[in-house]
């Protein structure tokens, strides 16, 4: 499956009291139930894109910066970048580590966010819970009215808090895609030539 295949996923005011509440709802039960905190996060996405108010045209870029946000606040870039540099994370250096984890965050959430303003009325069904060790898979489903797409979400237990570090899509993994690509990049190029392309990537993908 390459990046093209990963489907809409998940899916007012980010300013107002509701969505402080639902943020700190949400990092309450961060400790407690990895599905808990999956399903606050996908009912504040959906919430942020179908609230009518952030549909008007002078809206979009304030609702497009609130989903990177949301989902910023719920997704551990670190693992996930970590994860899908692989061997190549060892053999760099701290700066280094940063920049990549900054320059991956802002590809994902923004090419994420884009996906998520696609929804529309799609349903999501949580399946299953798996806990261990620290880690958690919280299996769920999107089905709309022609497809049902299998999407689950792997957490690592952080300070005290559940943050997701992969997502499986019809039994595909975000991280081992990413890793596939990158890898092939590094050796094809260059470290410098992947950080190059994501650079092009990000500033690429803007708000509409």
């Amino acid at each position: 499956m390459t990046p093209t295949t990963y489907k809409k996923l998940l899916v007012g005011n980010g300013v107002t009291l509701s969505l402080v509440l639902v943020w700190w709802v949400c990092l309450a039960l961060g400790g407690e139930a990895p599905t808990a905190v999956v399903k606050c996060t996908i009912d504040e996405v959906i919430r942020l894109v179908t609230d009518e108010q952030l549909k008007t045209s002078d809206q979009v870029s304030q609702r497009r910066e609130l989903l990177e946000e949301e989902i910023g606040k719920h997704f551990d870039f670190g693992e996930m970048a970590k994860r899908s540099l692989a061997a190549h994370w060892k053999r760099r250096k701290e700066t280094d580590h940063q920049e990549f984890i900054g320059l991956f965050q802002a590809l994902l959430s923004k090419t994420y966010a884009k996906k998520i303003e696609n929804y529309s009325g799609e349903t999501v069904n949580y399946l299953k819970e798996r806990l261990r060790d620290g880690y958690a898979e919280v299996q769920t489903t999107i089905v709309s009215p022609k497809t049902e797409i299998s999407l689950d979400y792997r957490l690592i237990l952080k300070d005290g808090a559940w943050h997701v570090y992969d997502v499986v899509v019809d039994g595909v993994s975000l991280v081992k895609n990413e890793r596939g690509q990158f890898d092939r990049i590094i050796r094809d190029s260059s470290y410098a030539g992947l950080v190059g392309k994501l650079r092009e990537k990000s500033s690429d993908i803007t708000a509409p």
